[in-house]
């Protein structure tokens, strides 16, 4: 199953050679090179890029990237015979970040890259087309930074930026694989689409292999950045020499329902670890998780699977993108004696008996595992063949949205150089995603009972869903939220003490339903595919500043968990409307499995059309320039504009107000009752304040 975002497209032999194009990545010169004070193994290499690199709301919001650098056999006992070079963006907040929330995030996969995250979704920038063709950055209004600081780590080893061993090769874009050492374009391909440079080795065991494995790893890391930028540690705030717990919030996405409760529970047994005296204190930090945020998770296929039977049939939008016949087979699949849940529970059976630990080891409990994988595929097989998307079920194949135009971006020398990034930029990792495959990584579990665990241990467990998604939707969300209730004592009543309220996201738009029970809540954000931030920015940010500030998530207002139930219905009942056609999707040559029809992939193959700013055309003029107005920030130039002067001090964190007179800071917070409908069919709002120092809600 292809969570986020890895397709795999094999097409022809190389053939006979002629020269490629070359991108190494240009010499990088760090402004800061050190060891971990907690252990001089680990090093710490990162600069400050320079403005315009990722264009924020005011200018002086600082920003590190870099690398950590893990030696091999850091992670023992498990088996890590390889180094881990795991690259992070951090973005300061747009307000106090010196008392800012910390929140980190993490795409999925296994193997895709958080630069998803930040470029396509909630980081502080996105990635706009400029009156030349080339791209640069503009401030994004509802950015997550806007309430915290924020922390992106391209994880594990081989994704993105991050790296194990810096090896030179090709790059086949078509056929996204890589030729070791590089080598030359095969006959009759364009040179565009066999580039050589710099990447990870590609070797499936120079990386994680299950989750339990890519948890170790992180909490390294962070235990390295924490100790490294200590003004940033919220266990550490200003004019006292006290280190308290690090409270921070962990936001994961698709393949993220894995990785976060996993790393959660880690994070938590190392605590332990460190007050019982099995982890030395002096030289580790204990890191408090205080909110887990997860988004179209994919958590646990026992309890989701069977979704992804029904939801193709009978959905909100009203697309019946399959037959009932072909429902009902689906759903025998899954339910079948030898199908898809008897081989989930052989697997964890086996797992439970033979690799407790999670680590992979075991080829017989794999083998059992990857059975199980097998037969549940079978279960979304007929959806597939539809034609229809994985992420968003009112959309057809190729994936229209979001664009593509970030991968062209990072790809560049200047961007290259101004982060530090040691190899070429590439979304997803084949290496990773076969790794964690191989072990069954994603049918083994122990999600819900971690999740339950984490509620347990106080923390607060948000799952955060859009209706359009198809391969994580919210019905199995929703299931698995009732899952997780059932697990935690103080949770049995999720389900009957506390309804569906809406979200009410400003002053005239309802975004979604949330049912919330204490520390639980699920939501359910409408018109949202798999990547929900990109679809709704605005509902998205509010519901995540939300949970983050233990706030209603329905209204913002301030509330005492320990005794709160939402009220409405007892279920979401809500319809969307599908629209009339596909987008239009456009061809990008660095998503060409995703992005390009058979075609253009068979147009790409010939040589014919013409590529234009990493976007491929029937014919160069068909190309159409973008307006003369749009303005962005590229490295060492931040966009201007007319109104404001050419030179001066930093703009102030003071809010003030946007082009579109939204204020570019602060949460909303509802103070009235629902009076009508609202845009699009939704319900409008009374009246209500946006809190412009999110310290006040604290």
């Amino acid at each position: 199953m292809f969570l986020q975002l890895l397709p795999v497209v094999a097409f022809f032999a190389l053939l006979l050679l002629r020269p490629s194009s070359a991108q190494f990545p240009p010499a990088v010169a760090y402004s800061h090179l050190l060891k971990s004070p907690l252990n001089s193994n680990i090093t710490i290499s990162y600069k400050t890029p320079p403005p315009g690199t990722c264009t924020t709301v005011f200018a002086n919001q600082t920003q590190y990237t870099g690398y950590i650098g893990i030696p091999p056999n850091t992670l023992a006992p498990i088996q890590q015979n390889y180094s881990i070079n795991t690259f992070f963006w951090f973005v300061e907040a747009r307000v106090d970040p010196a008392t800012a929330p910390l929140t980190i995030w993490i795409n999925g996969g296994p193997g895709s890259s958080s630069m998803i995250g930040l470029f396509e979704e909630n980081g502080p920038c996105e990635v706009v087309q400029m009156a030349d063709g080339s791209y640069g950055t503009q401030s994004r209004m509802w950015g997550w930074d806007r309430s915290s600081n924020m922390l992106y780590i391209d994880q594990p080893a081989q994704v993105g930026f991050s790296y194990d061993s810096l090896t030179n090769a090709s790059y086949d874009l078509l056929e996204q694989t890589f030729t070791y050492p590089p080598a030359a374009v095969p006959a009759g391909r364009p040179a565009y689409s066999f580039l050589n440079g710099t990447f990870s080795s590609n070797n499936a065991w120079a990386t994680a292999n299950t989750t339990e494995i890519a948890a170790h790893a992180v909490w390294h890391f962070l235990q390295g950045f924490l100790s490294a930028f200590p003004q940033y540690n919220p266990g550490t705030r200003p004019n006292t020499t006290q280190v308290q717990p690090a409270g921070i919030h962990l936001f994961a996405e698709s393949y993220g329902g894995k990785y976060g409760p996993v790393f959660a529970n880690l994070f938590q047994d190392q605590n332990l670890r460190r007050s019982n005296g099995s982890l030395p204190r002096n030289s580790t930090l204990e890191i408090k998780l205080e909110s887990l945020g997860i988004i179209n998770g994919l958590v646990d296929d026992l309890v989701q699977d069977y979704y992804g039977a029904t939801f193709p049939y009978n959905n909100t939008y009203g697309i019946q993108a399959i037959s009932q016949t072909d429902e009902l087979n689906s759903i025998f699949a899954f339910r079948s004696t030898g199908g898809c849940s008897d081989k989930i529970l052989a697997c964890r059976a086996a797992i439970n008996k033979t690799d407790p630990a999670g680590e992979g080891d075991v080829d017989a409990t794999n083998g059992v595992c990857n059975a199980a994988v097998a037969a549940c595929q079978m279960v979304s097989q007929a959806y597939y063949y539809t034609g229809r998307n994985a992420y968003d079920i009112r959309q057809t194949n190729p994936q229209p949205f979001p664009p593509a135009a970030y991968q062209e971006y990072l790809n560049t020398a200047a961007v290259q150089q101004a982060i530090g990034a040691r190899v070429n930029y590439t979304e997803s990792s084949t290496a990773v995603y076969d790794a964690f495959t191989s072990t069954g990584d994603t049918i083994r579990g122990g999600q819900i009972e971690e999740l339950a665990a984490l509620l347990n241990a106080g923390v607060r467990v948000a799952l955060i869903y859009g209706d359009a998604d198809y391969i994580c939707n919210w019905q199995g969300g929703q299931a698995v939220s009732a899952a997780i209730a059932a697990l935690a004592a103080a949770y049995t009543p999720f389900l009957s003490r506390a309804g569906y309220a809406d979200i009410q996201v400003n002053g005239s738009y309802v975004g979604g339903a949330v049912r919330q029970y204490g520390n639980l809540s699920f939501a359910r954000i409408y018109d949202a595919g798999h990547t929900v931030p990109a679809y709704q920015p605005e509902t998205a940010f509010q519901v995540f500043s939300r949970v983050i500030l233990g706030t209603d998530i329905s209204t913002g207002q301030p509330i005492d968990l320990r005794a709160f139930a939402s009220s409405g219905a007892a279920n979401s009942t809500h319809t969307n409307k599908a629209p009339a056609a596909s987008a239009a999707p456009t061809c990008w040559i660095r998503s060409i499995a995703s992005t390009c029809t058979d075609a253009q992939k068979a147009m790409i193959l010939a040589g014919a059309g013409a590529v234009i700013n990493g976007v491929l055309y029937g014919r160069a003029a068909d190309y159409v320039a973008p307006s003369g107005t749009v303005l962005a920030g590229v490295p060492g130039s931040l966009p201007t504009s007319s109104s404001s002067s050419a030179a001066g001090p930093a703009p102030s964190r003071a809010p003030s107000s946007s082009t579109d007179g939204a204020p570019p800071t602060g949460v909303y917070v509802a103070t009235g009752a629902r009076v009508g409908a609202g845009p699009g069919g939704a319900a409008a709002l009374g009246a209500g304040v946006v809190i412009a120092a999110l310290l006040a809600l604290r």
